[in-house]
């Protein structure tokens, strides 16, 4: 892992007057893996299908396959609680009582075959001592053209957040009187140019040892990329791409700009991630269509792993591989949810994962698969906490599911840090 040059300390770093603890840094990671990655290591044996592609982190373990466990022994957030001031309100579920806020915490990610050890923030900083770690998505201290930083300044340790809807450059097109996109009957939308990076991160690739992508949902967002009023018209070289295309097919093409782009302008020894897309739970319509996550346990509850012969129970994974007789009813439970063939509310999940993979191929990105373990909580969303007029079953409450995306990431750092 590269160290970060000193001369980024003075020229880059935007002072303020608040300190940080490891509490806080906690929830700054629980904030920032909100937007992650997926896998670490490639197999000399074919790939699996697109769905079920491995992320493994060290030896035979691979930390995206397992179960949810529950202990009921913990009565309390186990890392920070609800008065840490970096959680967002609307998705500070235990100061929003929501009902389930607590026993959100008590839910324990196993891999199959291994552990996943918690998060030390201690441990963290002496490891990662002089050291840059951006995610592609999280301000005390922050580097230049980032929405939210902190640095440790013991530790010369600096983590931000790059704001990006898309990855690449987008704002509003307006037609004139003459052009192709005009002669197709094209009078206002948004360009997008495939090609070149978003203003917000472009130069972070340059700043930052680590860096963590990742881009869904805003491709399929209907309330801002109208279809028909407002669609997304992209560009390549300053030029528009014609015939005109999909959101599906013009993510494949920013995707691969993008991906280029970073290995590239990266630093010599950058350690670059790409996280799979974060599942939404909305059950009975979309979230502008009275669509709710009302749930308060995993869709495969703890009971279920007790069956004595648990094998068709343990893997999502494993479901769509199962004979229809075996299939049980919390497998269908997340088919219904996120199957492609279903074409489900919440397919977007699959469909982007798709799309990366195929970007990612050959490329220097290590995969940060966080999917396969968070289609299960579908209890572990805001909902209605804090009187919201509509149900967030996108974003998730911290304390939550994220911090175990922290683990993960941790895991895959620590793995990469021994192999190096």
């Amino acid at each position: 892992m590269a160290a970060r040059a000193p001369h980024h300390g003075s020229k880059k770093l935007v002072p303020s007057n608040s300190s940080l603890s490891p509490r806080a840094l906690i929830s700054l990671l629980c904030a920032i893996s909100l937007y992650f990655c997926f896998s670490l290591f490639r197999r000399d044996a074919p790939p699996p299908p697109p769905l079920f592609h491995p992320a493994v982190a060290s030896g035979s373990c691979n930390y995206s396959e397992g179960r949810w466990i529950y202990n009921q022994s913990i009565r309390s957030p186990p890392r920070y609680d609800h008065t840490c001031k970096e959680i967002f309100k609307g998705w500070n579920c235990i100061a929003g009582n929501k009902s389930n806020a607590v026993d959100i915490l008590r839910w324990r990610w196993k891999p199959r075959g291994c552990d996943l050890p918690p998060f030390d923030p201690w441990r963290f900083l002496e490891q990662f001592r002089d050291t840059s770690i951006v995610s592609a998505e999280v301000k005390k201290w922050r580097p230049a053209g980032a929405d939210r930083g902190f640095t440790f300044l013991k530790y010369n340790l600096t983590i931000a957040y790059h704001r990006t809807n898309l990855l690449a450059r987008y704002g509003r097109w307006s037609g004139g009187t003459s052009g192709i996109l005009e002669s197709l009957g094209y009078k206002d939308g948004y360009r997008i140019d495939v090609d070149i990076p978003d203003g917000s991160w472009a130069a972070a690739p340059h700043f930052h040892d680590v860096l963590i992508f990742n881009t869904g949902h805003w491709w399929w967002a209907p309330s801002k990329f109208d279809p028909v009023k407002t669609p997304m018209l992209f560009f390549e070289k300053g030029v528009p791409v014609t015939p005109p295309l999909t959101p599906n097919a013009g993510l494949d093409m920013v995707l691969r700009h993008m991906v280029s782009f970073v290995e590239k302008n990266a630093r010599k020894n950058a350690i670059l991630f790409f996280r799979t897309q974060s599942p939404r739970h909305f059950e009975g319509g979309n979230w502008d269509e009275g669509g709710s996550c009302p749930r308060v346990q995993p869709l495969a509850p703890r009971e279920q792993w007790d069956v004595p012969d648990a094998k068709i129970l343990i893997y999502i994974s494993h479901c769509l591989r199962k004979s229809k007789q075996e299939l049980t009813f919390h497998c269908f439970q997340v088919e219904h949810l996120f199957s492609i063939k279903n074409n489900g509310t919440n397919v977007e999940t699959r469909l982007v994962n798709e799309h990366l993979y195929r970007a990612l191929e050959g490329s220097k990105f290590q995969i940060l698969e966080i999917t396969r373990m968070s289609e299960f909580r579908a209890d572990a969303h805001p909902s209605a906490a804090g009187g919201k007029r509509h149900d967030d079953c996108m974003h998730w409450c911290l304390p939550g599911l994220t911090d175990t995306w922290n683990d993960l990431f941790i895991a895959h750092l620590n793995s990469i840090k021994v192999r190096n």
